[in-house]
């Protein structure tokens, strides 16, 4: 006895398939072309393999997740994983000449903004202080503070508090002489 199958339900189970093949990261674009949404890091925005950014480049400073450094509450000490994390910069910036840098201290919610001001731009110069001391040139490294004004996370918590209690480095690129 032949089973006759429906050509609806054919087509049905053929797109049910693909859905799920794409859903699995098999063949859809962001698969072919890994843009920066898709995080797979196999091809680079111009469609080109590279596993990685970039040698040198700010996307290869930030990928290494040493860019940012937090303290504790009302402190500009830089804690035994700040500074592993700054150690790791300055190789970094040891390494790639071309780079200039601004050390962006930040503060939690609480406290007025003048005292957050202050103490996010001590927690710069304590970054800036530590970079020099491991041989970065202080010419290279300028600092800023923005206190409470540009939180990561917004809430009455220390989960949130904790996140915003940072410096964070930002790579400027240098135009070198070739002379």
């Amino acid at each position: 006895m032949s089973k006759s199958i429906s050509f609806p339900l054919i087509v049905a189970l053929t797109v049910g398939l693909f859905a799920t093949a794409c859903a699995r990261g098999g063949s859809g674009p962001e698969a072919r072309l890994g843009s920066a949404e898709s995080g797979n890091g196999k091809y680079g925005r111009n469609g080109s393999r590279t596993g990685m950014a970039a040698p040198g480049s700010a996307e290869q400073f930030k990928a290494a997740g040493n860019d940012t450094v937090y303290f504790s509450s009302d402190s500009t000490d830089l804690t035994p994983e700040a500074q592993q994390a700054l150690v790791a910069q300055a190789r970094w910036l040891q390494q790639y000449l071309n780079h200039t840098v601004t050390i962006e201290g930040h503060a939690d919610e609480r406290g007025t903004r003048e005292y957050n001001i202050a103490l996010g731009a001590k927690r710069a110069v304590s970054v800036k202080n530590f970079l020099t001391q491991q041989g970065v040139s202080a010419a290279r490294v300028r600092t800023t503070s923005y206190g409470k004004e540009r939180p990561v996370a917004v809430c009455n918590d220390i989960s949130c508090w904790s996140q915003n209690r940072r410096a964070q480095t930002v790579l400027s690129t240098v135009a070198v002489s070739r002379n």
